[in-house]
């Protein structure tokens, strides 16, 4: 018996070790806080599944943490209970994760994974610009990260700006500094003070005359061409750019996949000039998210453009087989040669390819009261369909449920109006209450 307690036991022990390092947080933790405190807090509903699941990871989180010395604190707070905490950080789902720092707030929305919320941790509750002393620091700094901002030179209002810009997009990527003598000696600056990106195997500078800093590092901030997942094609969005994508397999890539792939990467390494101000390039494994957005059945391989700010899209009007299509298809959609459609159709077969320059591009999607009542309808249909092929009894309980007391309000509201008007038809005596209230309007009309 005391062989089979002993696992149990010492598996109670290193949760409450690990579930140490991560605090329950109350309401009164608005004013206990020191304003110099870093802290990290996840925001949870008792029901929520995806709370649960993040659960283990976040104590994990808590204990890495402190291992690592991080000035860091962790804590939790049940949103349902501690509501005014919940409020004053404008939680509107959970998991909800924020990080307090100098007294801001910086909202985490990446994945809720360890690596994801661990290198969010990392980036916001560090120095805000990391200093480059040496080659060396610069090179590993470069191996650890696809797209890099480094300030070069003195101080100056470009630092400011530049320092600015990181206190609100600190959330996003790692800003550093660093002097000219410490960049490679391939590294070409014109004039000093600079702020350059790296990514891409190469670089490019931010032009003062051209552009806002903080609109280019946005806007930046992505390699040129890339593997983008749902969370990462949300975070597109916000900078206000389109995004050129090809739909892929997720598994054992076919030929027309590769193919598909190769334009993309072709176009957003060759064309940078031209459309690297418009579009974000790459490819997605599969179609679920997209058949949320487009609400139907993309095929894959296929292109499409997607418009997050507005959560629109455009498909190709034919077959896609050459740069030449690719380039098409892009100006097209720059230059407004769209045909606009607000309803959205099938997609799963596509019209018949027509002649170079005669293609018709569709703009789909947007937001209208009409179109998210749609994408909520879809929504609604894409979660109970896999409950109804499993449980159907359970479908139709959720199901008709709603339903029922929807019915049952309606009917019971309609059955004391007709109870009023018969009571008023019968000559039926008028309550006290509306008595008072014919009474007072009576004395207000004869002032």
């Amino acid at each position: 018996m005391s062989a089979v307690r002993l696992p149990v036991l010492l598996s109670v022990l290193l949760l409450q070790s690990v579930s140490a390092f991560v605090e329950e947080l109350d309401d009164s933790f608005k004013e206990t806080r020191q304003p110099d405190d870093i802290w990290l807090i996840q925001f949870y509903a008792p029901w929520c599944v995806m709370c649960k699941q993040l659960d283990p990871v976040w104590h994990q989180i808590g204990s890495e943490l402190r291992s690592l010395g991080s000035p860091v604190n962790v804590g939790q707070s049940d949103a349902t209970v501690s509501t005014g905490l919940a409020s004053e950080f404008r939680v509107r789902g959970y998991p909800a994760i924020v990080m307090l720092k100098n007294r801001l707030q910086y909202n985490y929305v990446g994945p809720r994974t360890r690596d994801g919320i661990m290198d969010f941790a990392d980036r916001v509750g560090g120095p805000l610009i990391r200093s480059l002393s040496s080659l060396q620091l610069f090179q590993h700094a470069m191996s650890r990260h696809d797209v890099m901002f480094v300030y070069v030179g003195a101080t100056s209002s470009l630092k400011g700006n530049y320092t600015s810009a990181a206190e609100e997009l600190i959330v996003h990527t790692f800003f550093f500094s660093t002097s000219r003598n410490v960049l490679p000696k391939a590294v070409s600056l014109t004039s000093l003070p600079a702020v350059v990106v790296f990514k891409d195997g190469t670089y490019f500078t931010f032009d003062e005359e051209r552009d806002d800093l903080k609109s280019w590092i946005n806007r930046e901030r992505f390699p040129s061409y890339c593997r983008i997942d749902s969370y990462t094609l949300y975070a597109m969005g916000d900078s206000g750019k389109l995004v050129m994508l090809a739909l892929v397999e997720e598994t054992r890539l076919s030929e027309q996949s590769m193919r598909y792939k190769g334009l993309v990467e072709k176009v957003a390494a060759e064309h940078r000039e031209t459309y690297s101000r418009h579009f974000y390039f790459g490819f997605m494994e599969g179609s679920d998210y997209i058949n949320g957005l487009v609400m139907s059945d993309v095929i894959v391989p296929s292109f499409i453009v997607v418009n997050l700010s507005i959560d629109g899209y455009f498909l190709p009007g034919g077959l896609m087989e050459t740069e030449r299509h690719l380039l098409d298809f892009l100006n097209g959609v720059l230059d407004g040669s769209v045909q606009v459609r607000v309803d959205s159709g099938p997609l799963q077969t596509p019209p018949p390819h027509v002649s170079d320059g005669d293609d018709v591009f569709q703009s789909q999607g947007g937001n209208s009261i009409a179109q998210r009542a749609r994408r909520f309808l879809y929504d609604t249909r894409a979660m109970l369909a896999p409950v109804f092929s499993q449980a159907p009894l359970l479908g139709c309980f959720l199901l008709c449920f709603p339903l029922a007391v929807a019915v049952s309000f309606c009917f019971l509201c309609v059955k004391v109006r007709a109870a009023m008007r018969d009571e008023d038809a019968d000559g039926v005596e008028p309550s006290a209450p509306s008595q008072q209230r014919k009474k007072k309007l009576s004395e207000k009309k004869s002032n």
